[in-house]
């Protein structure tokens, strides 16, 4: 029967013999002496093969195996400090499944190259701790959407007629002889069912024909988008810092070592307490200029005045109010503050910047319409979204969180692009 070396280090089983199946990681040979750390999903340990402890064809594969060989290894479990996780395997029997050939992953540790490679650099340290980081945290925002808020996931088309955040960003697509684009965004078709289930949220790729090298950009990435009827802006902005702060909670207590094994201090993530605070566009701009940086008001965000506005924050930033004639066409405008519409940005902290972006959504016709021509958009493209209006509309709002943001800043990582399995980017979309 087939162990896995997370269960072997929990239970802490020394004295039993086992059976464990993985991949070479590193070895040393030393004499009569094989020392060959594998792995496998659950984690990593030390196997010490002796030459007269095994058979001579288990002597041999135990000698000949490369980095990255798979193979099968049973043998005892022994108490030793030493080794990785302080257990080793003793090896009875060492059979190899694949040699394989030499591994490429060697020296040559260069961004490029291990982009080229990335389908065997995923099987790293590093992006093993950071994909499975990924995964729970995916998991946790689902989870509280799910159980903490009765919400209904849906599932939207990819292909569309229609952009959601204008159209110098959009992939187009030849679909049977009809101009169609990848989605920029599921908002809209995530709108439609507010009406039928109230509290819904989509997470699915959203792609952006941005000419940007930027490290914290992607042409497709994965996108957490909730919509909720009859929820005012206040109602949206507290369940966005509600939803954040359960899946960055729930890492802390749950997973602090995986969190320490991709580089992220656990101490920083435990401050990241509620409420976060709120800053209005205008007194955003002034800040940003006070602390040194040059904006004029009516300009959006970009990452240096994101970085400038968060670099010392310990906890998530709501900038709130951005003028309406720079933000989408279906956010509606603040009577209070005319000018302005009801909308907010989520800004990570240390300089990681916008992880969300929401707003309440335009929920009467005329007020649709009259934005849209403002705009300049083709209104036939966009018939079925003005029938939510048309038929028994109501207030609602929604939000996106791009999960690939929110991983770099939870894990605390230097480039987006290792946060997601294969980076497709202004100049990478290979493997």
């Amino acid at each position: 029967m087939i162990t896995n070396i997370g269960t072997i280090l929990l239970q802490k089983m020394e004295g039993k013999e086992v059976a464990l199946r993985g991949w070479v990681h590193r070895q040393r040979v030393s004499g009569n002496m094989v020392f060959t750390v594998i792995r496998d999903p659950s984690g990593i340990m030390q196997v010490a093969v002796k030459k007269d402890k095994v058979g001579e064809k288990d002597w041999k594969d135990a000698n000949d195996a490369y980095v990255e060989s798979s193979l099968t290894v049973t043998g005892v479990v022994k108490k030793d400090d030493r080794a990785p996780g302080g257990y080793e395997i003793q090896a009875t029997g060492f059979t190899l499944i694949s040699r394989g050939e030499p591994f490429p992953i060697a020296k040559d540790l260069s961004e490029e190259f291990l982009m080229d490679v990335r389908h065997l650099w995923l099987r790293s340290q590093k992006m093993t701790a950071i994909m499975k980081a990924r995964h729970f945290l995916d998991n946790y925002l689902r989870e509280y959407l799910d159980e903490k808020e009765g919400f209904y996931e849906i599932a939207p088309p990819i292909i569309t007629k229609s952009g959601c955040e204008g159209g110098s960003t959009l992939f187009e697509m030849d679909y049977f002889g009809e101009k169609a684009y990848l989605t920029q965004s599921s908002q809209m078709y995530a709108e439609v069912f507010v009406f039928a289930l109230g509290k819904v949220y989509v997470l699915a790729p959203s792609f952006r024909a941005e000419k940007s090298r930027t490290v914290r950009h992607l042409a497709e990435y994965w996108h957490l988008e909730p919509e909720m009827a009859f929820y005012d802006q206040k109602m949206n902005m507290e369940l966005q810092e509600n939803m954040v702060h359960y899946a960055v909670d729930k890492m802390v207590r749950e997973h602090p070592e995986l969190l320490e094994a991709c580089g992220r201090d656990v101490n920083d993530l435990k401050k990241v307490t509620l409420p976060f605070d709120r800053m209005d566009y205008a007194k955003a701009v002034d800040k940003v200029n006070e602390l040194g940086g040059k904006m004029e008001h009516g300009q959006d965000f970009g990452a240096d005045e994101e970085a400038i506005l968060t670099k010392t924050r310990v906890k998530p930033l709501f900038i709130h109010n951005f003028p309406s004639d720079i933000k989408a066409f279906y956010m509606k405008d603040d009577p209070a503050k005319p000018g302005t519409v009801l909308n907010a940005d989520l800004l990570a902290p240390a300089g990681h910047g916008e992880i969300i972006g929401g707003s309440e959504r335009i929920w009467h016709y005329d007020e649709l319409v009259t934005k849209m021509k403002a705009q300049k958009l083709d209104i036939k493209d966009y018939e079925w979204y003005l029938d939510l209006r048309r038929y028994g509309s109501v207030p609602h709002s929604g939000f996106g969180l791009g999960i690939e943001r929110f991983v770099k800043w939870v894990l605390n990582l230097d480039h987006i692009r290792d946060t997601i399995p294969f980076p497709r980017t202004i100049n990478r979309c290979y493997p």
